[in-house]
This record gives structure tokens, C-alpha cells and sequence, in this order.
């Protein structure tokens, strides 16, 4: 195992002379206290969290608490947003399924109507048939069949 010591000093590049990755990190800390902006040749994630970590430790320290409360504000803010948008989501499926029940409500009342009204149908054609009408005419007057008469007793 070897060590390279390097003097931060000594590294004398400039942005445009910068070629890779390491001269980059060099270039960076040894401008770092004079950067109010990251440079366009840095502008990848590792750079930028790295600049947001020295732009924050340069604050001073009522500036970092104001920050920390920004920080932590904007956080808040975003859960409250995100749990309303939960709970609206949440609306909308109670909704959704509220409207198919309706909806299967509806239908069972049609088909309980209809069977009602079969019902009906059918006692009344038994009370005509009780009276001796003909079948002829009690159907026509309940829009039963002539069968379906036929076999009420």
C-alpha cells in the first residue's frame, strides 16, 4: 500500500484545463470557497450533492437553523400533500364503489318489479279463472300465455 500526498495548493488547473474525474475533485476543493456556482463541467449528481453539502457548511449557524426549518416545513408540506392526495384517491374508489351498488340496486329493483308484477299477474289470472272467464280473455287482459294459465289452480 502507497500514499500520494497532494497539496491542494499546488494544483494550479484551471476549469478549461481540466480533463478528468480526479482533476475535477482537485478543482473543486480548491476552489470551493470561491464558487458561487458549480461549474458546467461538474454538473453531475456527485458534484451537485457535493456543492448543496459545502454551500450548506458555509452558513452560518442562524442561517443553517433557518434552513433546517425551511427544510423541514417544505418536508411537512409534502406529506400533508401527499396524504390528501391519499385520502382523495381513497374518495374516489369509496365513490366508484358506492356507484356500482347503486347501480346494482337499480337493476334488482327492475327485476324485483318485474317479478312483482308477474306475481300480480298471475293471482289475478288465477282470480279470473276462479270466476270461470274465458282463458282467451284472461290472458289478453294479463299478457300471460294461454299455458301459463293453463296450469294455475
Amino acid at each position: 500500500m502507497g500514499f500520494i500526498y497532494l497539496e491542494i495548493i499546488n494544483f494550479v488547473k484551471s476549469e478549461a484545463e481540466v480533463e478528468d474525474e480526479l482533476d475535477k475533485v482537485f478543482f473543486m476543493l480548491k476552489n470551493m470557497s470561491t464558487l458561487k456556482t458549480l461549474p458546467r463541467i461538474m454538473k453531475s449528481a456527485v458534484f451537485q450533492r457535493f456543492f448543496q453539502l459545502a454551500s450548506y457548511a458555509k452558513l452560518t449557524k442562524e442561517e443553517r437553523t433557518m434552513y433546517d426549518i425551511s427544510l423541514k416545513r417544505k418536508w411537512d408540506a409534502e406529506a400533508v400533500r401527499m396524504y390528501q392526495q391519499e385520502q382523495v384517491e381513497g374518495l374516489k374508489n369509496q365513490l366508484e364503489g358506492l356507484e356500482n351498488q347503486l347501480q346494482e340496486a337499480k337493476e334488482a329493483v327492475v327485476i324485483a318489479k318485474a317479478e312483482g308484477e308477474r306475481k300480480k299477474a298471475l293471482e289475478t289470472a288465477l282470480e279470473f279463472k276462479k270466476m270461470g272467464l274465458p282463458i282467451a280473455d284472461i290472458a289478453k287482459g294479463t299478457g300471460l300465455s294461454i299455458d301459463e294459465i293453463e296450469k294455475l289452480k
